[in-house]
């Protein structure tokens, strides 16, 4: 790739999107997502293997429903039983740093790519992009958009629908456009889901018995 573009696209510098070794980098990620949308989900084996090859990081366990959509790919790094729904949206222009255990719901879009405000400077295809970084144990409910340059912490949920435009901290819940805060996550959600957790797996191993 181009150095001085690249290497101003990933500082966050305006750069050109139109150079030419970006935009054969951006081929080279199309035809991976191209065949990795058209695999069949029968070829596990194959699919991880484009998945490795498109990806900075991809980390074991995880699983991703088609279609995804990336920019590069190689700006993204992805952490342990990572778990994406349908039509993620992931735009690379600046990196994307994925924890363990994260799930998106459907059609949630993190995008790092931004455009100058003034159409002039817009139209001349100049643009640039502010990272993207997720700590773990993350739930976005489906239709989230995250916007350049935020930081989510870990053990954090995010509403179905929810516009993420700033950081957030660890431990919440978060909702709406823009997202804000709803209310933290507390022991009292522990002691519910644990005991909905037990009640599950005590209603399973009475039918394994009386089976």
């Amino acid at each position: 790739m181009s150095l001085i573009d690249h290497d101003r696209m990933l500082s966050g510098q305006l750069y050109d999107a139109s150079a030419k070794d970006l935009h054969e980098a951006r081929m080279r990620s199309r035809l991976l997502t191209e065949s990795f949308n058209r695999i069949s989900v029968a070829d596990q084996t194959g699919r991880r293997t484009i998945l490795k090859q498109l990806f900075k990081a991809f980390g074991e366990g995880g699983y991703i429903e088609p279609r995804l959509q990336v920019d590069y790919g190689s700006h993204i790094s992805i952490g342990k039983d990572f778990y994406a729904n349908y039509d993620s949206i992931l735009l690379d222009v600046a990196p994307i740093t994925i924890g363990d255990n994260v799930m998106l719901g459907p059609r949630v879009s993190l995008l790092t790519p931004a455009h100058p405000l003034d159409a002039d400077v817009r139209n001349s295809g100049l643009e640039y992009a502010k990272p993207i970084t997720i700590g773990d144990n993350v739930w976005f409910g489906g239709g989230c958009i995250v916007l350049p340059g935020v930081t989510i912490g870990s053990n954090v949920v995010v509403g179905a629908g929810a516009i993420v435009t700033k950081d957030v901290p660890d431990g919440v819940v978060v909702v709406g456009n823009p997202a804000r805060v709803l209310r933290p996550l507390t022991a009292a959600d522990t002691e519910l889901w644990t005991a909905k957790q037990q009640a599950y797996l005590a209603d399973m191993k009475a039918l394994e018995q009386a089976n």
